[in-house]
């Protein structure tokens, strides 16, 4: 129902069981989904959500990626990347993976949990469509997304899931957040989201797709203002993460600070995490959710919209002349040129009756010599 969605954030590898049901329940109370992340999927999560996306992820443990879990999602997402780890593996220690976490992802005892740098079925752009038609054919056709991080050469990335059949492709930008990424990978890789939506979207309507692939946009994208300037670039739709855990915890934050930060409630090693209250936690979230809606539809009609998605480019101006570069909007500080046009064209005959007039007075003929002045006419060429 509304254009903002729950982006994928694991259980066990990133939040606690807790957090993951409070998103769910969020998600359901606002209208709108929840991802399970590059984890396993929760029984009580799903439950508790209305719209469920099923990350496809990279993760190397027993229980991912079955068919009988994927089946009970409204989308999958196939994830190879991410804007703020980019496509490197990384591994959940044994040390933090308690006896509830083994179970749920099918490990043994001291066995990390892995998440490799690429999908190990799919090596060439031929196995990712195999994919895409498999997990289309075991789910009578619910529709697959493609998630990767934005680089420089996303419309390359981007080609290769369009011809794979994707039906909608996520874009993550470098200020994606992520509680367990490298400072290297995320302070130095990866396109800003800026650049990255309007790359996206201007290569999805240079192919004439744009009303056939969705465009989701994510990385460091916080309140109403960024999201509906998302949707003027060109998104469909945008993911919060980091926002919309801060937004799961605004109230409760008295339980941790100031001795430790708000996200002990949250986090699955987070020293505090058996004390989030979770439908206040939800309701918390859900409202921030409503009211970013509001706020975007608020601005939509201060712009003479009927909906969201009539929001476009045409409604936004650059404050400078590398964000006009980079976007393709014009400055704020000279004239539309399409205004500029429109308001010199009608001016143009005036122009040229005034020119004639003045040359007349001067004594300069109009093409013809009349035997005063010069005899120099507007038109007439002298060697």
């Amino acid at each position: 129902k509304i254009p903002i969605i729950i982006t994928g954030m694991s259980y066990g590898g990133a939040l606690s069981k807790k957090a993951k049901i409070a998103l769910a329940k969020a998600s359901t109370l606002a209208g709108t989904a929840t991802n399970t992340g590059e984890g396993a999927l929760l029984v009580e999560e799903r439950e508790e959500a209305k719209h469920y996306i099923y990350q496809y992820h990279r993760g190397l443990w027993p229980h991912g990626n079955k068919e009988e879990f994927y089946r009970l999602a409204d989308m999958i997402e196939i994830q190879v990347g991410q804007g703020a780890q980019a496509a490197a593996s990384q591994s959940t220690p044994a040390r933090n993976i308690d006896a509830e976490f083994r179970e749920i992802y099918g490990l043994q005892r001291g066995e990390d949990m892995v998440i490799a740098s690429r999908l190990k079925e799919v090596e060439t752009p031929a196995q990712l469509e195999n994919l895409v038609r498999r997990l289309k054919e075991e789910t009578d056709g619910i529709p697959v997304a493609y998630k990767f991080g934005a680089g420089h050469y996303l419309e390359k990335e981007m080609d290769i899931a369009i011809n794979a059949g994707v039906d909608v492709i996520v874009i993550d930008g470098a200020e994606a957040g992520s509680h367990a990424g490298q400072p290297l990978l995320s302070d130095d890789f990866g396109l800003p989201t800026l650049y990255a939506i309007t790359r996206a979207a201007d290569h999805l309507t240079r192919k004439g797709l744009k009303d056939k692939i969705s465009l989701i946009a994510s990385g460091g994208l916080l309140n109403p203002g960024h999201f509906l300037k998302a949707m003027a670039l060109g998104a469909d739709a945008v993911y919060i993460g980091t926002i919309a855990i801060m937004a799961l915890v605004y109230t409760q934050f008295i339980e941790t600070v100031p001795q430790e930060p708000p996200t002990e409630l949250v986090l699955f090693t987070g020293k505090a995490k058996e004390e989030l209250d979770v439908d206040l936690a939800a309701q918390s979230l859900a409202n921030f959710l409503k009211s970013c809606v509001d706020e975007m539809v608020l601005g939509a009609q201060a712009l003479g919209k009927e909906s969201l998605a009539d929001v476009s480019r045409e409604d936004l101006v650059a404050l400078t002349r590398e964000a006009a570069e980079i976007t393709g909007v014009d400055l704020g500080y000279r004239l539309h040129e399409r205004d500029a046009r429109n308001q010199i064209e009608p001016l143009k005959p005036l122009v040229a009756k005034q020119l004639i007039i003045e040359a007349e007075r001067k004594g300069v003929g109009t093409g013809t010599d009349t035997g005063t002045g010069t005899g120099a006419g507007v038109g007439d060429h002298h060697d």
